[in-house]
């Protein structure tokens, strides 16, 4: 399994981007995963609900199943959060996992930039980036894809999970 990371500042449309470029990876025949870090307080099950009732009865992990879906929710109840690795390790098998945040994290990454953000580049001072995503060429030289292709973003992520 391959790991990426889809990096950059809050508002420049990662989130987007994966979701354009989930169906096209998808088309393509890769199985994909994706993590997703949140600095935020997260609620996935509904208060009331069987699940709900059992987190916060003290369940230090609860499996939801059904025919359509699972999912898995860890309560830290003040321990530190777990790093991406321990979260790698809870993934089924996959060609490819695209990790959403994380942008300090030491594996390759794509950046995502957007000139309206008004924020600096992130790859000058990460030697991890191999490409940037935005709606400008960044000057620094660094692999540059437009932001609003996702077609020719898919095909270099396939092309390199290909490598």
């Amino acid at each position: 399994m391959k790991i990426l990371g889809i990096s950059g500042y809050s508002g420049s449309g990662k989130t987007t981007l994966i979701e354009k470029l989930l169906p096209l990876m998808n088309a393509a025949g890769l199985k994909v995963s994706v993590v997703k870090q949140s600095h935020h307080d997260i609620e996935v099950d509904v208060v009331g609900k069987d699940s709900w009732r059992h987190r916060q009865a003290g369940a230090h992990e609860t499996l939801l199943t059904s025919p359509h879906r699972w999912m898995l929710v860890g309560e830290l109840r003040g321990a530190p959060e777990p790093g991406l690795d321990d979260h790698l390790a809870r993934l089924g098998p996959c060609d490819l996992v695209l990790v959403e945040g994380y942008k300090h994290a030491e594996l390759p990454k794509l950046e995502v930039w957007r000139a309206a953000n008004e924020r600096p580049w992130l790859h000058p001072d990460d030697a991890y980036f191999i490409a940037v995503i935005a709606d400008r060429k960044p000057e620094r030289p660094i692999r540059w894809l437009d932001i609003n292709n996702p077609e020719a973003i898919a095909a270099f992520i396939l092309e390199w999970t290909r490598s």
